[in-house]
């Protein structure tokens, strides 16, 4: 099985999404409703816990949350007043059920089920020596280290072991967890990845995006602090701060791609966002042309801000079919080129005889920038001049994004000059980091940033112990980190 769009291959993966819900008859419909609006943050597989008072009850499933759960007798099972949610694209590792969240497990404190965003930057050395005190893994998560870090506390009470756990973990994350007697949700101290607290009547929900909010009818609160961890049960709502405190430095490249246009991410909205990284995109990278075109959909916001800060006009100059399936059958490697316009197609009729600005949100590999400026010239563009909205993507990331190795980086391995003549452009350009500061409000401050750039710049927040153990045993297992 390969995919349609090869374009695909060359995106940057969403992480993942998680949703939880407290307090609602129905709570598992509420959450798959939830999945639904974070779907683009995880194709691979979906799943949902939920607790009636007495029972844990869970369905997890390969594939997209329409068609699993959107049955009503998978929906009857999850029965409760409190469910979570996952949806997951894996970064690295095997693609199978047992590593499908939430997972879940009975401990000497009661049922514990737990829904992740990140990815845990030690996870394999703390895995190392969970197996050496006799844990026994059931999946390839980083995830499950959670699980057996709470598991193997002495503290009294869930939450107690749940925070004395995170203490030990380096990394980014985003978790909701449910509990017999209530719902846990929590950020790492540097807020790398985003989670929002809303109400949905006398419910309280926490989800990655304030879209999901959106989608249920919930109002939106305000978002989960860095190192917070809220409790919400019968008693009613506790916040607590019991981490070290730190620096907050959340992913900069939510505000670029992975976040949906019509969330709020820090209380900015996205789509506002990316139209103002096209508009400096525009002031940083001027060019003479007939067309702004987007690459859709990602591109779009952002070559509107450039058309509009240019007075170039704005075109759909790259047609989108929104009806493909993610694979197919491919016999031929002449097929699987053909495939490309499954996806995307040039409106030869608009772009023949044109100078046309191509925008797109980043080069990581270059193949999609090289079969994009391809198929501008195959529908007759006079020129290709790509604009990218995000600076080079020159380093891996560790933080539950699926990034290539460094390596395999076109930035990486070459200079802006060198990547235009690889893809075949007229001329090539990217949004500078600085700009890119200047567009989301802030002026970047290089020996303290204020947001998570490492994939732009190579500064990581935290530790990478598991990167050092890896370049000395490249052999090792590699973990499922939850994207």
């Amino acid at each position: 099985m390969l995919t349609t769009n090869p374009f695909d291959d060359d995106k940057l993966k969403e992480e993942c999404g998680v949703f939880g819900v407290w307090g609602a008859d129905g709570a598992s419909s509420i959450a798959a409703l939830g999945l639904h609006a974070l779907q683009h943050r995880g194709q691979e597989a979906a799943g949902i816990v939920s607790h009636d008072g007495l029972s844990f009850h869970a369905h997890r499933a390969m594939g997209h949350v329409a068609g699993n759960f959107d049955q009503d007798e998978v929906i009857r099972k999850l029965s409760g007043h409190a469910a979570i949610g996952h949806v997951r694209y894996s970064t690295t590792g095997e693609t199978a059920l047992r590593n499908v969240q939430p997972l879940y497990a009975e401990l000497s404190t009661g049922g514990f089920a737990v829904a992740h965003n990140g990815n845990l930057s030690n996870a394999l050395t703390l895995r190392d020596k969970l197996i050496q005190r006799g844990s026994i893994f059931q999946s390839t998560s980083d995830t499950e280290v959670i699980i057996h870090l709470v598991a193997t506390s002495t503290k009294p009470t869930a939450v107690d072991r749940l925070t004395e756990a995170l203490k030990k973990v380096e990394g980014a994350y985003s978790l909701v967890c449910l509990l017999d007697d209530g719902l846990v949700a929590c950020r790492d101290p540097l807020g790398v990845r985003p989670l929002v607290m809303g109400k949905y009547n006398d419910a309280t929900v926490f989800a990655s995006e304030s879209v999901a909010l959106d989608v249920i009818g919930a109002r939106y609160i305000r978002d989960v602090e860095p190192g917070e961890l809220i409790i919400v049960n019968n008693d009613g709502m506790r916040s607590f701060h019991p981490f070290e405190k730190a620096k907050a430095r959340p992913c900069i490249f939510e505000h670029v791609y992975f976040s949906r246009p019509d969330s709020m991410v820090e209380g900015t909205s996205v789509y506002q966002t990316r139209k103002a990284i096209g508009a400096e995109l525009a002031r940083e990278a001027p060019v003479e042309a007939d067309l702004v075109v987007p690459v859709p959909d990602s591109g779009v916001p952002a070559a509107i801000g450039y058309s509009q800060e240019s007075g170039i006009p704005f075109e759909l100059g790259i047609i989108r079919s929104h009806y493909v399936g993610r694979t197919f059958i491919q016999p031929t490697q002449d097929i699987r080129h053909l495939g490309v316009k499954l996806k995307h197609n040039a409106n030869s009729a608009l772009v023949e005889g044109k100078s046309i600005v191509l925008v797109d949100d980043s080069v990581v590999r270059g193949t999609t920038s090289l079969r994009l400026v391809q198929m501008m010239r195959d529908a007759g563009a006079r020129e290709v001049h790509m604009r990218i909205a995000s600076p080079p993507t020159r380093y891996s990331c560790f933080y539950g994004v699926n990034t290539p190795d460094r390596a395999k980086l076109l930035a990486a391995q070459m200079g802006i000059e060198g990547m235009a003549d690889y893809i075949k452009a007229d001329s090539l350009a990217f949004i500078s980091l600085d700009g890119l500061y200047r567009a989301l409000g802030d002026k970047r401050d290089a020996a303290a940033p204020q947001r998570c750039d490492a994939c732009f710049s190579g500064d990581y927040p935290t530790t990478l112990t598991d990167r050092n153990r890896d370049k000395e045993h490249p052999e090792q297992l590699r973990l499922v980190s939850n994207d």
